[in-house]
């Protein structure tokens, strides 16, 4: 739930391919891996969408657990690639050299896989991860039954939404993956990233009062055809009353700014109308499997408390007993440790992808799925 949001603030191969075109097949250098890894095409039987892939194994015989790793906001490569960071290839190759076969997928319209990423919502990436799901239950070296998701930030409700749809998902792991509903989700981000901005406590106060003033018309007027209509009112009308404020306060050089036009083209989109109106209790009520959540508890993006929360009550309607929350401390949205922990930090980080949660996620799986 990164790069749509953030705007809105202060500014083996073989098998995958035996159907299709063998030239599309690419087989990865495994000479330096303690494990197998498969450059793969496979088509989406439901969406029609055909999806680039790396999926990695281990080197043992026998059928092996396995995980869907699953992208947020954004449109990303297999590699989770953000800030300089390729967060799904480190957590792929640690998952696999501890027994796990794991897929990471190109995202619609990236890489090896094609669609239309603009127009679609979470409840269509959804239907992505149900593709690579049963993708992963025709791989010889998979056990059918052993087939979990695991979802960074909105990738957290992709893999809710998928789970409730698909009775025979072994398990999720959310890293930062949002449980709220879609109007809290984007009230409590942009507080948090308002807040964390060097900017005064006034024009902190006026970004989040127009904020809640649009998030309140967009999520009412979701359906409506007349939503930018209602949107360009509603700013208009407390422009003008700010404009009093600035001029009662004799401010000469007012350098406050409110994203209005790609504000409104973003909140007409069938993403934002989707993602504004979801609530994942519904959803979540439909799934009892083992659960992991982990948050960092400097994330700014996804609010730990609040989310970890929702993991552990919501699903099945609060009767999921096997479902394990844990706060990581001193970590930001990509599990990385920081000192601002903002957005802006992410790409001057050296540190790798938090070695303490690999190693919590890889004893997790292996201590339900031997």
């Amino acid at each position: 739930m990164i790069s749509k949001l953030v705007k809105l603030v202060i500014a083996g191969c073989m098998a995958a391919c035996a159907s299709l075109n063998p030239a599309n097949c690419q087989t990865v250098d495994n000479n330096a891996l303690p494990y197998k890894a498969d450059s793969v095409i496979f088509e989406g039987k439901q969406t029609g969408l055909h999806y680039g892939a790396t999926i990695t194994m281990p080197n043992g015989p026998g059928r092996h657990t396995a995980v869907v790793l699953v992208s947020g906001t954004g449109q990303q490569d297999r590699d989770g690639k953000m800030a300089g960071h390729k967060m799904f290839a480190e957590i792929a190759d640690y998952l696999t050299r501890n027994g796990i076969v794991v897929l990471r997928v190109d995202d619609r319209g990236v890489g090896k896989s094609n669609g239309n990423y603009a127009t679609s919502t979470t409840g269509d990436f959804a239907a992505d991860v149900l593709e690579a799901f049963h993708y992963l239950q025709t791989r010889p070296e998979v056990n059918p039954k052993h087939i979990g998701l695991l979802g960074h930030s909105e990738g957290g409700m992709s893999i809710a939404i998928a789970a409730s749809k698909e009775p025979k998902v072994a398990f999720l792991i959310s890293i930062a993956g949002l449980c709220m509903d879609g109007y809290d989700a984007l009230i409590m981000q942009n507080r948090d990233l308002v807040n964390a901005a060097p900017i005064s406590n006034d024009d902190k106060n006026r970004y989040n009062q127009i904020n809640e003033i649009m998030f309140k018309a967009a999520r009412q007027y979701a359906d409506s055809a007349n939503l930018d209509k209602v949107l360009n009112e509603r700013y208009a009308n407390w422009k003008k009353t700010d404009d009093e404020w600035v001029k009662a306060h004799n401010i000469q050089f007012d350098h406050f700014r409110f994203p209005i036009w790609s504000y409104v083209n973003q909140a007409t989109s069938p993403w934002y109308r989707f993602f504004i109106k979801y609530d994942p209790a519904p959803v979540l009520a439909k799934v009892n499997i083992p659960i992991l959540a982990l948050n960092g508890d400097k994330d700014v993006m996804v609010a730990f408390k609040e989310n970890l929360a929702n993991w552990k009550n919501l699903p099945a309607a609060g009767h999921d007993k096997d479902v394990t929350t844990i706060a990581l401390p001193g970590l930001n949205h990509l599990f990385l440790p920081c000192q601002t922990c903002t957005p802006q930090e992410y790409a001057s980080i050296k540190a790798p992808f938090s070695p303490d949660a690999l190693k919590i996620i890889a004893d997790w799986v292996k201590k339900r799925f031997k």
